[in-house]
């Protein structure tokens, strides 16, 4: 398993829907905790997130989010995943 890194850009125009569906999105998240497959999760700034979960390659990091409740309602604009091999710290091999 990897560890892969995807980055959330959240639609400007959907911010009423992200804050209505935020404790829904977070539930889904905290789901994938309680497995392991999620590492962690946070915002970037305003409008975005970073999520680290394991998964074989970034598509499937990314399929692992599909059931997100803001992706269900398209309040996010694009995601973005990519290997993240960290050298220090808890997650480093």
């Amino acid at each position: 398993m990897k560890i892969i890194a995807v980055k959330y850009t959240y639609n400007p125009k959907k911010s009423d829907l992200l804050s209505e569906h935020r404790p829904a999105h977070r539930e889904f998240l905290r789901s994938l905790f309680e497995t392991g497959t999620l590492l962690a999760s946070g915002p970037l700034g305003d409008n975005e997130a970073l999520i680290i979960v394991r998964a074989e390659n970034p598509s499937l990091g990314i399929a692992l989010l599909d059931d997100d409740p803001l992706q269900q309602k398209e309040v996010i604009l694009e995601r973005e995943a990519k290997v993240w091999n960290p050298v220090i710290g808890p997650w480093a091999e």
